[in-house]
């Protein structure tokens, strides 16, 4: 997850609907295989490793971010969290990219490098945002490289040596409402670069988080549309 988005929602990212739902989809996409260790890359707040160290029987996370000035560690729950720069090889058996791949030039390069990294059987979850079209100031101002549909991330993922599982489109009820914002700022007046996630009135932030929980238990077998792209994957 990006730090820029983590200074704007500050203590509320634990309740805004597009963090909260996205985690939970992330504990479907897992589904009954709960990791022990993760590595979380691109970590920014630790907010997904969290939320895993807090929601299931994993007992260990680090997270690795190019951004932190120190390393440190903390524990939540009793369970420890490492915050890293960078990391050696490590037998972590979940590897988090959430939100990562669309920040560097080579998005196969930095999978096969962490691939390396990991233990065979390692699982991979992956999220991006999707779809080209949906281009905006809000990923100029993340600094994205692009957007992915389900084929392009599959492709760099198999490019990877990892060996896939499954992939999904999330947020699709979402769509409808951020293509039309989005296509109608391209017709404003030019503003500088910002990120659209802010912090809702709460009766907005629940009717959006509503339409998230109806659309998670069959969100899996989505490769039609949405705003994300999930995708699972295994080093072989």
């Amino acid at each position: 997850m990006d730090l820029k988005e983590t200074d704007i929602l500050g203590s509320a990212i634990d309740r805004h609907w597009y963090y909260v739902s996205k985690a939970k989809a992330m504990m479907r996409h897992i589904g009954a295989k709960v990791p022990e260790k993760i590595l979380d890359i691109g970590a920014g707040s630790g907010f997904f490793s969290k939320y895993l160290l807090k929601n299931s029987t994993a007992r260990e996370a680090w997270c690795v971010d190019i951004a932190y000035e120190h390393d440190h560690d903390t524990r939540l729950n009793e369970k420890e969290i490492h915050y890293r720069s960078e990391i050696g090889t490590t037998e972590a058996d979940l590897v988090l990219l959430m939100d990562v791949l669309e920040h560097v030039d080579d998005d196969v390069g930095l999978l096969r490098f962490y691939a390396h990294k990991v233990p065979r059987g390692a699982i991979f979850l992956v999220s991006v945002p999707a779809f080209q079209m949906l281009w905006s100031q809000h990923d100029e101002f993340l600094e994205h490289k692009r957007r992915y549909t389900i084929r392009q991330l599959e492709e760099a993922v198999c490019k990877a040596g990892l060996e896939i599982k499954h992939s999904a489109y999330f947020f699709g009820m979402i769509f409808p409402i951020a293509a039309i914002m989005r296509l109608a700022q391209r017709y404003s007046k030019p503003r500088p670069p910002r990120s659209q996630l802010v912090q809702h009135h709460p009766m907005v932030n629940a009717f959006l988080k509503t339409l998230c929980d109806i659309e998670s238990p069959l969100f899996k077998l989505n490769r039609v549309v949405g705003l994300t792209v999930f995708c699972l994957a295994q080093k072989p």
